[in-house]
């Protein structure tokens, strides 16, 4: 056998660099040092005195530039349960990094590793922010003997070179639509991220069991659940529906989400849309009839070609279509009359994520009005009405019995949650600053500064005007108190495929700023990002406050992301923030717009370290279950299965009946797992009472403008 004493790899980068590099952060302030990146391949070979013999080679896109080989003796780790090629490697990568000043992006590696070492891939990527890319060793090759051929340095190069084929120029996995619109997640299910037990460590007991009863019965079973939504990226309903696949298919459990091909100038129709139920379009928008026509040409035409058509998932069961259909958002609601059409028994659910101005619906003959009775003229059809867990957000033509609650929510354990090492933290604050660098734009001097952020798109409803006035109104306090050392501002998100109005809104935000508060033009970094999750990650779990300060808002669980990174928010109480942050608990609510109260709380937590700390700690702690993927797929699963077990209703029989209830409280009722005092959970109060905090723009603070003077500089 080749290398029979093993070898280490040889490169490592000079002592000059070496000690500039380690000094950068404390002399200048800066994130990070800027970091080399590479790929990783990884394979063993098991001899029979259960011996592994474990090749690293590492790549730069370009060519091999280093490799190791390890002789592992694996009979004392069998009997333990250890996992002693995952932490060999573990170890190696972080040194190798450490040593030559590098960031590891990807790693790839053969399926039959994966199930030597079964902790190697979530370790990757919980520990070390790799995205293990999971390989049959033939899958190119006629021949399967041709990869036993290759010594296991060979297999880990090819594993590398495989690996980077995986990832685009922004360095994140490839997004992947396949036949049909399915999204295949995950770099078409390769990048195996976590395992059950990971998403078991996230949540409590009683969600984890209850969740396991209904994915078991829909295993059993063998039900077919189908998502479709708009796009396959951008926007929380994307993220949901990846983390959900991703989920799903480790539960066993047969759900898979289709988009349709996308036709841009639709989404300049949907994106009015949705600005008019919001309520924040101009209050003489209307969508003409050929735009509403162009929305369902649209969805008809996809659903002809891809989803009715021999083997779509909108066949009927008996020819392998879906059991259970889930209709996301304003969109797509035209598929619902062609699903009933089809198959009137199989049952649709309709999800509505964003807020709609119920009372404006209600006025007839406004813009608000003509657009519901369009969508509900298709949504009326669905067997139920799936809503933010705010009453208002239902608009009054929905009968209760179809009603039900349900919170947007995120993946503790994706780019976006995970917990990120000081070397990546630096890795990413870096990629902010250089993308900040290549459009001139203020960079961060974080840790040297502290920063408050705003993480949204940029969309009307986000209230970033009240965040840019409430950062000059603290400025003006910072300096009426004589306090010199005052944080940065960052305003910053990702696009959407299907949200035309991000440039708009970017561009009204850097005039705002040029135009009345031209002093602070150096303290404020505004950015639309490429999407990196870990990116927004970094952004967020870095900053003193965050802020959210939407003047509309459907759930906007970017709160539970910034709580959950142990960060104090203030936030508006607007749409379903006030169901995740409590008022001077674990943060401020303070009305839409009123940025001097904001200013006010600004002040309070940073010239009060004790009230900081205090925050944080609940934001860290509070955090329901029911915002987490498990509570997620836990809503879900149920959805799935009881609908599937009774049916639609016929003549009085089947159906189940909402009533406004939470699909949480549904579920964990059934299976007989019910709520303990000590479990946190999101106030049902606002439900029950059929009420949400409402606001008026009388009696606001006027912020800064033409007749405003603004605050001045030294």
């Amino acid at each position: 056998m080749a290398f029979e004493k093993g070898r280490k790899f040889s490169t490592g980068t000079s002592v000059h660099r070496k000690r500039k590099m380690s000094t950068l952060v404390e002399k200048e302030g800066a994130f990070g040092p800027a970091l080399t990146t590479l790929y990783l391949g990884i394979s063993a070979v098991f001899s029979d005195d259960h011996t592994a013999v474990v090749a690293l080679a590492i790549h730069d896109t370009v060519y091999l530039i280093d490799f190791s080989v390890r002789h592992i003796v694996l009979d004392d780790a069998l009997r333990a349960g250890e996992d002693l090629i995952a932490d060999h490697v573990i170890s190696e990568v972080i040194k190798y990094e450490h040593e030559n000043f590098a960031k590891f992006i990807g790693a790839g590696l053969p399926t039959t590793l994966k199930y030597m070492s079964p902790n190697l891939c979530s370790r990757l990527w919980l520990e070390l922010d790799i995205v293990p890319i999971v390989m049959r060793p033939d899958d190119e090759h006629k021949e399967k003997t041709f990869w036993d051929v290759k010594r296991v340095d060979e297999q880990a190069d090819s594993m590398a070179r495989k690996c980077i084929m995986h990832f685009g120029p922004s360095l994140v996995p490839l997004l992947q639509v396949g036949w049909r619109g399915i999204v295949q997640t995950d770099a078409a299910f390769r990048a195996h991220l976590t395992t059950v037990q990971n998403h078991r460590d996230t949540c409590g007991s009683a969600t984890w069991e209850t969740m396991l009863t209904y994915a078991k019965k829909l295993r059993g079973n063998k039900t077919k659940v189908a998502f479709f939504s708009s796009t396959p990226q951008g926007g929380g309903v994307a993220l949901m529906r990846h983390a959900l696949v991703r989920f799903a298919r480790l539960m066993g459990v047969d759900l898979t989400w289709y988009v349709p091909k996308p036709r841009p100038g639709v989404f300049r129709i949907t994106k009015n849309v949705h600005n008019i139920l919001q309520g924040v379009s101009h209050p003489d928008q209307r969508i003409a009839a050929e735009e509403k026509q162009a929305i369902l040409d649209w969805i008809t035409e996809n659903a002809n070609r891809y989803w009715f058509s021999e083997g779509g998932p909108l066949r009927p069961v008996s020819e392998g279509g879906a059991d259970v259909v889930m209709i996301d958002d304003p969109q797509m609601p035209g598929l619902i009359p062609m699903i009933k059409k089809l198959t009137p028994d199989r049952p649709v659910l309709y999800r509505s994520h964003i807020q709609i101005r119920s009372d404006l619906v209600a006025k007839a003959g406004s813009p608000q009005a003509d657009i519901w009775d369009f969508l509900w003229s298709n949504i009326k059809l669905a067997d139920m009405f799936i809503s933010h867990p705010i009453p208002v957000f239902v608009p009054h033509t929905v009968p209760r019995e179809k009603v039900v609650y349900f919170p947007a929510t995120t993946d503790w354990l994706d780019g976006l949650n995970k917990h990120l090492n000081e070397w990546d933290t630096g890795y990413y604050g870096h990629i902010y600053n250089t993308a900040c660098h290549s459009q001139r734009m203020n960079e961060l001097n974080w840790p040297a500064r502290k920063y408050i952020i705003q993480v949204a798109r940029f969309d009307p409803a986000k209230g970033i005007p009240t965040v840019i006035d409430s950062y000059a109104e603290f400025r003006r306090q910072c300096e009426k108190a004589g306090i010199t050392d005052v944080p940065q501002l960052v305003v910053c998100g990702n696009g959407s495929v299907d949200d035309p109005d991000a440039s708009m809104i970017y561009d009204q935000t850097m005039s705002q700023i040029e135009t009345y508060y031209p002093h602070l033009i150096k303290d404020i970094s505004v950015m639309r990002l490429e999407p990196n999750d870990q990116l927004l990650n970094t952004m967020i779990a870095n900053a003193h406050v965050v802020l959210q300060l939407s003047t509309r808002e459907g759930f906007e669980v970017k709160v539970s992301e910034a709580l959950h990174a142990g960060r104090p928010v203030i936030a508006t109480k607007a749409g379903g923030i006030p169901l995740q942050v409590k008022d001077n608990v674990n943060g401020f609510l303070v009305t839409p717009g009123d940025w001097k109260a904001v200013a006010g709380h600004l002040m309070e937590l940073f010239t009060n370290p004790e009230l900081h700390k205090k925050m944080s700690y609940a934001a860290k702690t509070g955090v329901s279950d029911e915002v987490g993927t498990v509570g997620n797929a836990l809503g879900w699963f149920y959805l799935a299965a009881k609908w599937a077990e009774v049916g639609v209703e016929k003549n009085g029989k089947g159906g189940l009946r909402g009533d406004e209830k939470w699909v949480n409280d549904m579920a964990r009722d059934e299976a007989g797992f019910f709520y303990a005092e000590s479990e946190n959970r999101l106030p049902r109060h606002f439900t029950q009472k059929k009420e949400i905090p409402t606001h008026t723009k009388a009696d606001l603070p006027k912020p800064a403008g033409p007749d405003v003077p603004a605050a001045k500089s030294d």
